[in-house]
């Protein structure tokens, strides 16, 4: 079933300010929420995500209704990659070395960053590069 394609990209500008402040402040602890709410997306999609579960009780019903539907898989994968980037990002604030953790990071709020203002989501657009090629293969 399609999902309502605000919902990902509230989702992106929630990630966008929780991963600023990282860099701000160095929290590790604030990146390992940001790593279990990828870890959440990327198991159950992003409507069992917290913040998709934020979206679809206290932000969608104060909206019009949906006019613009898309796959849950894209998103699904790019919750996967923020995933692997904010668990490098993790490990380089944790133990080090601590550029890791920055450049990781950084790389994370880069992507969350266009999904949220531009509304181009980089690891979707990885997802349908992957198919691509994987269904080519066959």
């Amino acid at each position: 079933m399609d999902i309502d394609v605000r919902g990902p990209r509230f989702g992106a500008a929630v990630t966008t300010v929780v991963l600023a402040v990282v860099l701000v402040t160095g929290s590790a602890w604030l990146l390992a929420w940001q790593t279990l709410a990828f870890l959440l997306g990327a198991a159950g999609g992003v409507t069992r995500a917290p913040y998709g579960l934020l979206f679809r009780k206290a932000v969608r019903p104060r909206l019009g209704p949906p006019t613009a539907f898309e796959a849950p898989e894209p998103p699904r994968f790019a919750q996967a990659v923020g995933l692997f980037f904010a668990a490098i990002g993790l490990v380089g604030y944790a133990l080090g070395p601590g550029w890791l953790g920055l450049a990781a990071t950084g790389a994370a709020l880069a992507a969350a960053f266009l999904n949220a203002v531009f509304g181009y989501c980089l690891g979707c657009e990885m997802y349908l590069l992957v198919r691509r090629m994987t269904v080519g293969l066959k």
